[in-house]
């Protein structure tokens, strides 16, 4: 999942940088609202790509490190199905 989170963030970031490049190099000889335009689209980009770059997934799970309360690490375990080995 890691790597798919990763290829989209890059899909992403280079629609981004080709919108600016393609916005001030092309399209603002025809038209300048609309490659401001172009540009506030580029602009709303980056933050959404952060988030899905960084967003867990449903296998991703933030409190996978164990506790230290074997009895709270044991619960846990039984929830997700797992068994510990010890």
């Amino acid at each position: 999942m890691y790597a798919r989170r990763r290829h989209t963030y890059f899909a992403m970031m280079g629609l981004c940088i080709g919108l600016f490049v393609l916005a001030w190099g092309v399209v603002r000889l025809w038209s300048i609202p609309v490659a401001v335009g172009m540009c506030v689209v580029a602009m709303v980009i980056p933050p959404v790509a952060a988030m899905v770059a960084n967003r867990r997934g449903p296998e991703d799970r933030w409190w996978d490190d164990p506790s230290g309360d074997p009895e709270s690490d044991e619960w846990w375990d039984e929830l997700d199905g797992k068994k510990r080995r010890y």
